[in-house]
């Protein structure tokens, strides 16, 4: 067994280390430490943390503090970190330290591990990976840069396939007429292509509060080090860091104002997944619209037959269910809870520093992957290829009373009423009870009844 483990040492002493680790004896102890969840950190994270540690070896040897050689090859390592090569040599449980310092270890150790391999120059975990850093500045700006990255590359891609997908169906759904309804009961008419650009809005809508939270969230903690007051760090570090990472990822990012707010709260984390909540909740409303629309085929709405993509029975043959939209509307459950965590996670900013970074890295950029998926789906899989049951439609309008509304100023609202309650009643169109209790002429009635025009609004005139 013993050729299967190295041993290695830090501040605490000896420990064995499995010997193709590429980590060291800080992250073993949290290995043994923390068996917890099975949960590691998201790749995006880790690929935060090699991006971070290739701007800080940048930025000190731009101040004098690293020599080109260890800056070489520290850079080399982080970026393989960064572009996923080692993410199996990062084993640590999410459930960890609430500073993240050991995660931040382990990839100092597995960088200065791989570094080591690439020149006969000594590289320190401490001393130069982690040189002018600490955890508590390094977690906050990893959130920040794995979130905003994650955000630009892959949910407004998806957002704006959404936004595009729900404007032209919006479109070629506009000539179609249907009930409105509220509190799920009959209303005055609308088009489909209404109902849909209202969900267009809202998707809009979300890209637009996701943007503005963005400016904040592209802020970073970065050179804070240990409590916010930059100890061991030169004064201009955070600024160097934010220029550097701005260089490898193409996103504007900026050095915070103020570190000791960067270290002690995780206020635009919060933020952020507040505004990723808004649009888990857009995105229930839609998918909730789609089932019902889609209820039946024969005992609900019928107005809509989405794409029929799998079986929806084992025991019931021929049955097929609105399988995207409750997937979807699963992940803004997920995503609204994960904004619950967040947001008790950001109360833990206690005095210098919050308690709680791992677990909010982990929901935020666990709920902006399945925001991004999600739209995706529910873009090419349900709104793309969904077709209009226009019989169902033209049926429902022919017998809703409701469309008395429209009479309201040439007969009253009392005699309307009427109208609406017999034609409920007899079950029998609005036209013909409304023929029978007014003395207006077919030609009248048509008018002021004509769907299509009363989804202009206005006011109607016979």
């Amino acid at each position: 067994m013993s050729e299967n483990f190295r041993t290695e040492k830090d501040s605490m002493g000896e420990l064995k280390v499995p010997a193709d680790a590429l980590y060291g004896a800080q992250t073993q102890r949290a290995v043994d430490n923390f068996p917890i969840s099975g949960l590691v950190m998201p790749r995006q994270f880790i690929r935060a943390l090699g991006l971070i540690k290739t701007a800080c070896a940048g930025a000190n040897t731009e101040l004098g503090l690293m020599s080109n050689e260890v800056e070489s090859v520290v850079k080399q390592a982080a970026m393989t970190v960064a572009a996923g090569d080692y993410d199996d040599h990062f084993p640590i449980d999410v459930f960890q330290t609430g500073s993240g310092t050991s995660t931040n270890m382990n990839a100092n150790e597995v960088i200065a591990h791989l570094a080591n391999n690439l020149s006969d120059v000594e590289v320190h975990p401490n001393d130069h990976v982690n040189m002018s850093q600490s955890s508590n500045d390094v977690i906050p700006t990893a959130i920040h840069v794995s979130a905003c990255l994650q955000i630009e590359e892959e949910l407004k891609p998806a957002l704006a396939h959404l936004f595009s997908t729900l404007k032209n169906k919006a479109a070629e759904c506009e000539k179609f007429v249907k009930t409105g309804r509220t509190h799920l009961m009959d209303a005055m008419p609308v088009t489909m292509g209404q109902e849909i650009d209202a969900w267009a809005q809202e998707i809009e809508y979300g890209i637009q509060r996701i943007d503005d939270s963005l400016k904040r969230l592209r802020q970073l903690a970065q050179g804070g080090t240990a409590v916010g007051s930059g100890i061991n760090a030169d004064e201009k570090f955070g600024e160097l860091v934010a220029k550097e990472l701005s260089v490898l990822t193409n996103v504007k990012f900026e050095s915070k104002p103020n570190k000791f707010e960067g270290l002690a709260s995780q206020d635009s984390a919060v933020e952020m997944s507040g505004q990723l909540k808004a649009l888990a909740v857009s995105l229930m409303k839609i998918s909730n619209d789609l089932r019902w629309m889609n209820s039946g085929p024969l005992a609900g709405l019928g107005e809509i037959a989405l794409p029929a993509l799998q079986p929806g029975s084992s025991i019931m043959p021929g049955k097929v269910n609105p399988v995207i939209p409750e997937a979807v509307a699963m992940v803004s459950t997920q995503v609204i809870g994960n904004d619950t965590t967040i947001t008790i996670a950001g109360q833990s900013g206690l005095f210098q520093l919050n308690v709680m970074l791992p677990v909010i890295a982990f929901n935020l950029l666990q709920s902006i992957q399945l925001l991004t998926n999600s739209c995706k789906v529910l873009a090419d899989k349900a709104i793309k290829g969904f077709t209009i049951n226009e019989g169902n439609l033209q049926a429902a309008l022919a017998k809703n009373p409701i469309l008395v509304t429209a009479m309201n100023r040439v007969i009253g609202y009392e005699k309307g009423a009427a109208i609406a309650k017999e034609a409920y009643a007899s079950g029998r169109p609005i036209f013909d009870v409304a023929k029978e209790m007014t003395d207006l002429t077919d030609e009248q009635i048509n008018k002021l009844l004509d769907p299509a025009a009363l989804t202009k609004g206005g006011i109607q005139e016979a």
